[in-house]
């Protein structure tokens, strides 16, 4: 049976954590399937709707090289490993949810920024927002 195992990768170090994570959840599993999902959004308010995806283009291109050297570890070790940068045209968190029941996640595995109540409420978290609206378990890493 494959586990199939996303992490949420924003290039922070929780988010070097959850990957680091994917090998004890898998350790077992005889087939191991990781996507790393990255969510690319333009910052900042754009004007026209063209400029804007393709903004979000150029980041989720530059996001997946980021992701090449640990998709190289996780193959050399037996892992089938896909990399996704995604355009965000909705939020982090939905972004997420929708991919990993798209392709049928056994296990989300993201960081945790550690922001206060306040902060969280204002700015909202990506975290938390998977955390509610995922079909399948999560982990966070903190």
């Amino acid at each position: 049976m494959t586990v199939k195992i996303l992490v949420a990768y924003d290039g922070s170090e929780w988010s070097h954590k959850a990957l680091e994570e994917v090998r004890n959840q898998a350790v077992n599993a005889p087939d191991k399937e990781v996507h790393i999902v990255q969510v690319a959004n333009s910052a900042g308010p754009v004007t026209y709707a063209a400029v804007q995806k393709e903004m979000g283009k150029e980041l989720a291109a530059s996001l997946e090289d980021k992701m090449e050297e640990t998709k190289k570890e996780l193959t050399e070790e037996n892992y089938t490993v896909i990399t996704k940068g995604l355009v965000g045209e909705k939020n982090a968190g939905a972004a997420i949810c929708e991919y990993a029941e798209e392709h049928g996640m056994d296990l989300i595995i993201i960081g945790n920024r550690g922001l206060g109540s306040v902060k969280r409420l204002f700015l909202g978290s990506v975290s938390n927002s998977v955390v509610q609206n995922a079909t399948c378990p999560v982990l966070v890493m903190k």
